[in-house]
């Protein structure tokens, strides 16, 4: 099943073709984000970034999942918004797994069941509603769930797409895809703010690319080079999952003096290795110059820097998430100049971590922009 699945959506789901049909979706999204800072600009309020990119990330993903057709939205997002805080928060029976009384006090077995319920109540009406509806929908107007239940009709594979697989790849593909996009532009914001060069250096390239044009479009994206190194730095210094999936010894081994048997699961701390001064020149810097030589890639293959995994697991969302963060990334550089609220200094910017699913920013960031391409 799970090669099965892997198949489908390296082909189907998240293929370059089918990232590329969500184009429209990306432009719109990132359109009424500059609207909305555009605004807030003009009162010259603090803009909370961090709450604006997620909401922007939020809604491409879910209007790429499940289209825009889904009028229980708001309820949807809530479960979702519970289970990472399940997931990723303490949990009293984890310590005592066999302790009835620290299940019962804690209550989060019950709240993950509840939780659990309501979530694939929602996810079977949003099924529901694309098979009445599916019969007229062109290929490149699908979304991931008309594309899952397309598969399911046509039959053919090894073992039957159900309902309940269904349900339960559009949550992780949801959880995966909107997490970890959002996660890694507020950091990439959060480093431009205390590295005002490299922020500028990055507005000066966008604005020579696009000069004229009245909004970023992803024709746009293919010759903004410093833009890309931008982000892959981010992701070397802040990876959004700083351990990569489980993997188990498939022999003995040793590693760093410590036997390890066969069968032993092993958790990789990416975290740990893109910050390891043997593999990086001052590796606590923001320097997004270090990958210029365009040796060191994100694909897999450079295990120094794995931020999306590496081997058969590597993750098969990249191609959907660089889309996510390039566009809007050039966006908010293109129009908008940014500074820290209050006259603050770059050195204090707030980069303390929280720890989750992700390793997200422990407070939003909040920025004041001026506007500099207005929106139309």
């Amino acid at each position: 099943m799970w090669r099965q699945l892997r198949k489908i959506c390296i082909l189907e789901l998240l293929s370059a073709r089918r990232v590329q049909s969500f184009r429209h979706i990306r432009e719109e999204e990132v359109g009424r984000l500059v609207a909305a800072i555009a605004e807030s600009a003009s009162s010259n309020e603090a803009i909370n970034v961090s709450e604006r990119i997620t909401a922007l990330i939020t809604d491409s993903t879910k209007r790429a999942l499940i289209g825009d057709r889904f009028e229980k939205t708001e309820e949807f997002l809530q479960m979702l918004e519970q289970t990472v805080k399940l997931v990723s928060g303490f949990n009293l029976s984890d310590l005592f797994p066999s302790s009835r009384l620290a299940s019962f006090i804690s209550g989060t077995v019950r709240l993950a069941e509840e939780t659990h319920r309501k979530t694939f109540e929602l996810m079977e009406y949003a099924i529901k509603q694309h098979e009445e509806g599916r019969d007229g929908a062109a290929a490149d107007g699908e979304d991931l769930v008309d594309v899952l239940l397309r598969i399911q009709k046509e039959g053919g594979l090894e073992v039957p797409l159900t309902m309940g697989v269904i349900k339960a790849v559009i949550l992780d593909l949801f959880n995966a895809g909107s997490e970890t996009s959002a996660t890694t532009l507020q950091w990439a914001m959060s480093e431009l703010l205390r590295c005002p060069n490299v922020m500028h250096k990055a507005q000066a390239e966008v604005r020579h690319n696009l000069q004229g044009k009245s909004k970023v479009t992803e024709d746009d994206l293919a010759n903004l080079k410093y833009l890309r190194l931008i982000i892959k730095e981010t992701m070397r210094l802040h990876p959004a999952g700083p351990l990569l999936l489980p993997r188990e010894a498939t022999e003995p081994c040793k590693i760093l003096g410590y036997d390890i048997p066969k069968g032993t699961t092993v958790l990789i701390n990416a975290w740990a290795i893109s910050r390891d001064p043997k593999h990086w020149e001052d590796p606590e810097d923001f320097k997004p110059e270090r990958f210029e030589s365009g040796i060191v890639d994100f694909k897999g293959t450079n295990f120094e820097y794995t931020p999306f995994g590496s081997g058969r697991r590597i993750c098969p969302g990249m191609i959907f998430a660089e889309a996510n963060m390039e566009i809007v990334l050039a966006t908010l550089l293109y129009h908008f100049d940014w500074e820290l609220p209050g006259g603050a200094k770059v050195e204090e910017v707030d980069m303390t971590e929280k720890m989750g699913i992700t390793i997200g920013r422990k407070n939003d960031l909040y920025m004041h922009a001026l506007v500099h391409v207005p929106p139309i």
